[in-house]
């Protein structure tokens, strides 16, 4: 009898399976939730997917590319006004015109991308915060789009969503989930694929990848693009909600950036859980502390410099220092079993 060893190579584990039942009751529960919830938690559930999908792609951009960008409000407010132009100018559907935003976020995207990438480090992130104020500038001069002012969506165009107030908040609120859905699947699905597993190499250490044969250039290329566009499909998608637009709520950086760094930085950058964690937090934090004006601000910066002390890789990246647990399986591990033969 000869001791021989043999391997299991796997990617889910127990935690992962639970944690995969449990949202999808979850889903189930929030795909319900216009026959069980009030106007007013519709609307705060909305707000909150919308975030959610915001943080896990920017996420993925400096998380995971090391893209640290602080003008991702550049491709929100892009997203609005373009929406607001196909669906005023080009009298199309807004079902029509949200799918389109994603084609104007990619094609915008392919320059900006080539332009900022001869930055790095901190030039990088005031570059594109410098991007977005041109975008902003830019579109405050376009008279048809209520120049500085701003606009709102033609009553006709919101009445064409669905019959109905409770039916059109309810289609909205459909929305919201779906984009939610979308991008953690995609994000997901994305990282557990080759380009993902560069991606991931290019994170640890981009000397070592890039000697490894993987074309760093483009790698981050690509996911700046397919960032860029999603962004901006969940910009289209925010000021359908809120049904007005203008260039300072367009391309608020506080809103679209500061907020969405916040919930990356707590929750746990370079994980798909982390986001979640930190808009389910930055949410607690901003109906428990909201209505305390500049205090609340001042609250979220020390909740946010005890964390970062505290856990520098969010709360997330505490817990599965602590515990080794995962939700999203993206790795493969490897299990080593001692047999007789």
């Amino acid at each position: 009898m000869r001791a021989s060893e043999t391997f299991r190579v796997y990617r889910a584990t127990r935690a992962s399976r639970v944690a995969a039942v449990l949202g999808l009751v979850a889903l189930i529960a929030l795909v319900l939730a216009p026959y069980w919830a009030g106007r007013a938690e519709l609307r705060l559930l909305g707000e909150v997917f919308l975030y959610l999908s915001l943080a896990t792609l920017w996420n993925l951009l400096a998380g995971y590319a090391g893209l640290v960008s602080v003008g991702q409000q550049a491709y929100v407010g892009l997203g609005g006004y373009v929406f607001f132009a196909l669906t005023i100018f080009g009298g199309l559907h807004p079902f029509v015109a949200l799918p389109l935003t994603v084609i104007a976020g990619a094609i915008v995207s392919m320059p900006v991308a080539a332009l900022i990438f001869r930055l790095r480090g901190a030039y990088f992130a005031i570059g594109t915060w410098v991007i977005a104020e041109v975008f902003r500038l830019g579109f405050a001069q376009v008279g048809a789009l209520g120049g500085g002012s701003g606009t709102s969506l033609p009553v006709q165009v919101v009445r064409s969503l669905a019959d109905g107030r409770s039916a059109r908040e309810a289609v909205t609120y459909w929305m919201t989930l779906g984009v939610a859905v979308l991008v953690i699947a995609f994000a997901y699905l994305f990282l557990r694929a080759r380009r993902g597993l560069a991606l991931t190499a290019i994170r640890d250490n981009e000397l070592a990848a890039a000697s490894l044969g993987i074309d760093i250039w483009r790698t981050k290329f690509v996911v700046y693009v397919v960032v860029g566009a999603l962004t901006t499909f969940v910009g289209a998608l925010i000021f359908l909600t809120k049904l007005r637009i203008s260039p300072e709520a367009a391309f608020s950086v506080n809103d679209w950036t500061a907020f969405v760094i916040f919930i990356v930085v707590i929750g746990g950058i370079g994980s798909l859980e982390g986001p979640i964690i930190g808009t389910v937090l930055f949410f607690l934090l901003r109906e428990t502390l909201a209505d305390l004006g500049a205090i609340y601000l001042i609250v979220l910066g020390a909740v946010a410099i005890v964390i970062m002390l505290v856990a520098p890789r969010g709360l997330w990246g505490l817990v599965r220092e602590r515990t080794g647990l995962t939700l999203f399986p993206l790795g493969y591990r490897v299990d080593r079993k001692k047999g007789g033969q």
